[in-house]
């Protein structure tokens, strides 16, 4: 290169790095999946609606199952991430996949925060509640109502089973990884009255501890002091094992 060239701005490694951001944010909604970072904590954004099976209009707001599967899997499998701050805003969405999501966060190795921040509705409270540790914002909303079905259902006895069954599995979940009692959990659902037109409770910030959906009221500040506590305990844990 003769001297006072500059380098040509598109170099070929400029331009692999282009396609890999690009092909990143195509393939897990991210820039960055988790890997070597500044910070040793995962943020997790559950956003919109959850999409699971069915594909959603384009306008709609959503967090695929799909891009937040091989997160959790990198996150498990990367030793400078410590821990995980699930931040929740979502109407619900795909109970399948919204399942499929709160089981591969309870069953993560390092500590895990989540919080609730403008709502955790639908199939968001098992997502709220399979953190090691939960949070609601003092005005955020969480609604608990019945399993419901989209587009045509064959009025069978055997789709009426499957209805009870997929809403056990919720139940189940919920009050295995919170400390709400079933018979509480289940009345919230089948409440009548509490939402217009249908059957079911909203719960608003201090109402979702009361009941023991959520552990504490708090926000950003909270959950980061909880969860460096958290990370900090481990150490010392991996310490005396070492010992």
């Amino acid at each position: 290169m003769d001297e006072g060239q500059k380098p040509e701005e598109n170099s070929p490694d400029k331009e692999k790095d282009k396609s890999s951001i690009v092909e990143k944010i195509q393939e897990l909604g991210q820039s960055n999946v988790p890997q070597a970072g500044d910070s040793n904590i995962h943020v997790l954004p559950i956003i919109g609606q959850v999409e699971g099976h069915m594909q959603l209009p384009a306008q709609n707001k959503t967090t695929k199952y799909e891009h937040v599967i091989p997160q959790l899997i990198a996150i498990e499998q990367n030793p400078k991430i410590e821990g995980v701050v699930v931040l929740l805003n979502t109407v619900g969405g795909d109970v399948e996949a919204g399942l499929a999501i709160s089981e591969m966060i309870a069953s993560l190795s390092k500590p895990t925060v989540s919080i609730v921040l403008g709502g955790g509705h639908s199939i968001g409270v098992p997502i709220a509640v399979s953190a090691n540790y939960s949070f609601i914002a003092e005005t955020a909303t969480m609604t608990i109502h019945p399993i419901r079905l989209n587009g045509l259902v064959i009025g069978v006895p055997q789709t009426f089973e499957y209805m009870d069954k997929m809403q056990d599995r919720v139940v189940n979940f919920v009050t295995r990884h919170s400390n709400v009692e079933e018979e509480k959990f289940k009345n919230l659902m089948f409440e009548k009255g509490n939402l217009t037109r249908d059957i079911g409770t909203n719960v608003v910030g201090q109402q979702a501890v009361e009941y023991g959906l959520i552990d504490a009221v708090g926000g950003v500040k909270e959950a980061m002091s909880k969860l460096n506590e958290m990370i900090d305990k481990n150490k010392e844990n991996d310490q005396q094992v070492i010992q």
